[in-house]
């Protein structure tokens, strides 16, 4: 169990699998850069959220922008939407009548990726709501503007585990107040961070190296 003050941002999982060296410069040492896809990105989430709006189709409930915690993780977050879908089999939700199964969805700008940040993201997710609601989620939706189409992510044991294993490598990182090195790739050239990061400067020279480099050369 984590204390309030100790929890991680649960959106940082992405940041975290697709680059240690991302998440650290954002989330321990509070730098941030905007590009092209960051800013289409936050307007996606804009219009999800929609001031935290609530609507009711028949037998579905969708609520947009709800907050979410795990004591167990040590993490918080917002989750673009869940829907709430009236099920014999649910759980009780506070001012409605009915049981409901809750489903996360989130939203991303792009499409669908090779690798697995998204995953994590919705995988977290939905432990949280199921740790906050006292459920089973088995699975969630991943929403892509580029394609205009959702696809669906079944929470298996495997992801489970994965999400609850790089949390706590997150905190270990976070507590030493730690910045990775860089570990450049293509990945490099998508990033907002690039010119916070300078991965091909700290690829090639430690500072260590670079004042002993220096030093050296005033005394000649």
């Amino acid at each position: 169990m984590y204390e309030e003050e100790d929890y991680l941002q649960l959106s940082g999982i992405q940041h975290f699998v697709f680059c240690r060296r991302q998440w650290a410069l954002i989330h321990i040492e509070q730098q941030w850069a905007d590009n092209l896809r960051t800013v289409e990105g936050e307007i996606l989430h804009e219009k999800a959220h929609d001031s935290y709006a609530k609507e009711k189709r028949n037998d579905l409930i969708v609520s947009r922008g709800m907050p979410v915690f795990s004591k167990m993780m040590g993490v918080n977050g917002v989750c673009d939407i869940v829907e709430l879908h009236k099920d014999p089999k649910g759980v009780r939700i506070f001012g409605k009548e009915g049981l409901y199964k809750p489903i996360p969805v989130e939203y991303k700008r792009g499409k669908p990726k090779q690798t697995e940040e998204d995953v994590l993201q919705l995988t977290a997710q939905a432990l949280c709501l199921e740790e906050m609601l006292l459920c089973d989620i088995p699975l969630g939706y991943l929403f892509y503007g580029e394609i205009n189409h959702r696809v669906q992510v079944n929470f298996d044991e495997k992801i489970r585990k994965q999400v609850v294993e790089t949390f706590a490598e997150m905190h270990e990182v976070y507590n030493r107040r730690y910045t990775p090195k860089v570990k450049t790739g293509k990945h490099c050239r998508a990033c907002s961070m690039a010119d916070i990061c300078l991965p091909k400067l700290c690829k090639n020279k430690s500072a260590a190296n670079y004042i002993r480099v220096n030093l050296a050369e005033a005394e000649r």
